[in-house]
């Protein structure tokens, strides 16, 4: 069964949700979900300005860290259950925390511990930890930005404030920080370069690759490029063929100076390619088999989470963000009617992913606080328990380690977990597809429903009905929704009961339920 397919025009809502219904993950969608929880690492230049956007003109040598404790990170991660760890390997401000031959403006030339290469230690420390590593390259770059332009609109900032107006976000307040500094790249972002042929990997003067490269042992590729998406797919090779095998890649489509005359054309369909030969078992967020955004940071999903979602062309055109028929913030992002938008070409499987940080920012912040270990298992119900993967960012402090109070609220968080869902009360009970039959009665308040996601997602509404003994009469406890990989009901109260009941109300095909299971938070 495919994971995507072509939808032609003027089909009914009907159909197209009957078609969804045929769809089915690839193997790296199914066990990226079944992971449940990743942790995100945002590590950089910005760890150690204390700032949450730099500006791109910051020293290298400003990346200081003392020590960079990656095994503790690992043991904090492993504590909360992350069964994944992916790192910002380089964020918007273009520092690159591997020693990459495209630019000068990374951990090589920095304050960091001689030879440090962050990428490598992170990776093999994750693996060796029993955990999947994933990876985050960020296309916009600020190190990257033309160097006439930006003291242009240095000069611009200024002015402003010196009107009176302030600056308008973080970014605005780095670049005003950091005025006099040019961007620390050689102004390919946004240049206006034509396109030429470009053969990846752009091999530079005293390359280690070359004899690889020209045996064949590693791969070429040739693309008709300008200047930045050439310097951004050498940066892709390096990260995949260095570091790999990765599981999940991560790549937004942010485009932040815009508004202020820069923009860079990404060249999608070519990273997308790239990235898939390189990497064939990751999953690429917002990419074809891919995975996509859940539509805010807070790390909830929706009520209602279709992994089967349409898209307004190929998968592999743009990134899936802007492929949903209006965007990936949308409360209706699948009904029925949704399918069957005139402007839908081709409808796929595009299961969400919720990220959220553990403290307000998405780096440390001596003056923030992380959230606590219950507020985590309420983003865990309300992630994963909607059909969706919970991304959450744990960030390593300027001295580079993760906090006390975070490793600690990490750790709570992962206690709490196993103590609420590591045991289902209704172990014991006989399960028909239909009906879950216990040999005694059993207290719960938490009720965990999950359709088997291998035969794709239908389940469009349930009702979950409990009694205690075979004379009772029926009572309903909780109502859904949708279901796919796991749907955690909380319960107004604890119910006790021998019987649960699950009814499929309405569904796109046949439905095919799993086992539920029982648990208990409350009391």
């Amino acid at each position: 069964m495919p994971t995507q397919l072509p939808v032609a025009a003027g089909e009914s809502a009907d159909d197209r949700a009957a078609a969804a219904a045929t769809l089915r993950p690839s193997p790296a969608q199914l066990a990226w979900q079944a992971r449940e929880v990743t942790v995100f690492t945002h590590l950089g230049m910005n760890t150690l300005t204390d700032r949450e956007w730099g500006s791109g003109c910051e020293d290298p040598a400003t990346f200081a860290p003392p020590v960079l404790d990656v095994e503790q990170w690992m043991d904090v991660h492993r504590s909360m259950g992350a069964a994944q760890a992916m790192l910002t390997a380089k964020h918007h401000d273009g520092f690159c925390l591997w020693p990459s031959r495209y630019t000068d403006h990374t951990i090589a030339r920095s304050g960091a511990p001689a030879g440090a290469d962050l990428v490598r230690a992170y990776t093999d420390t994750a693996r060796a930890a029993g955990l999947r590593a994933g990876v985050y390259l960020s296309p916009a770059d600020g190190a990257e930005l033309p160097h006439a332009w930006h003291a242009a609109h240095s000069a611009a900032l200024q002015a402003r404030v010196a009107g009176g107006e302030g600056p308008r976000h973080s970014g605005e307040e780095s670049t005003l920080a950091d005025a006099g500094r040019a961007p620390g790249g050689r102004g390919r972002y946004g240049n206006g370069s034509a396109k030429r042929t470009v053969t990846l990997p752009t091999l530079v003067e005293g390359d280690d690759r070359a004899e690889r490269v020209a045996s064949g042992e590693l791969p070429s590729f040739t693309f008709e490029l300008d200047d930045y998406n050439a310097f951004y797919l050498n940066q892709v090779y390096e990260i995949l063929t260095q570091y790999g095998p990765f599981d999940e890649f991560w790549l937004d489509g942010a485009n932040p100076w815009r508004e202020h005359g820069i923009e860079q054309p990404y060249d999608f369909t070519a990273w997308f390619t790239v990235i898939r030969a390189l990497a064939p078992d990751a999953v690429i967020f917002g990419g074809p088999d891919g995975v996509r955004w859940v539509g805010n940071e807070d790390g909830i999903a929706r009520e209602t989470e279709w992994s089967t979602v349409p898209a307004t062309d190929r998968p592999d055109a743009f990134h899936g963000e802007w492929l949903l028929p209006d965007y990936a913030d949308r409360a209706d992002l699948a009904s029925r009617e949704k399918l069957a938008d005139p402007r839908v070409s081709w409808l796929r499987w595009f299961p969400a992913e919720s990220d959220v940080s553990i403290r307000p920012g998405w780096f440390h912040h001596p003056s923030e606080k992380p959230k606590s270990a219950a507020e985590l298992l309420d983003l865990y119900e309300k992630s994963v328990g909607r059909n969706s993967l919970l991304l959450l960012n744990v960030p390593p402090a300027a001295d580079g380690r993760i906090a006390e109070e975070d490793a600690a609220e990490c750790a709570a968080f992962g206690a709490l977990r196993t103590r609420v869902y590591g045991t289902d009360l209704g172990a014991e009970g006989q399960w028909d597809s239909a009906e879950l039959r216990l040999p005694e009665a059993v207290a719960f308040d938490r009720v965990r429903l999950a359709e088997d996601l291998a035969e794709g997602q239908r389940v469009e509404s349930c009702v979950v009905e409990a009694r205690s003994g075979d004379d009772a009469p029926w009572t309903e406890v909780a109502s859904a929704t949708t279901v796919g990989h796991a749907r955690i009901l909380p319960l107004a109260e604890p119910v006790t009961a021998d019987r649960l009941r699950v009814r499929v109300t309405a569904t796109r095909a046949e439905p095919v339920m799993l086992r539920p299971t029982l648990h208990r938070r409350l009391g």
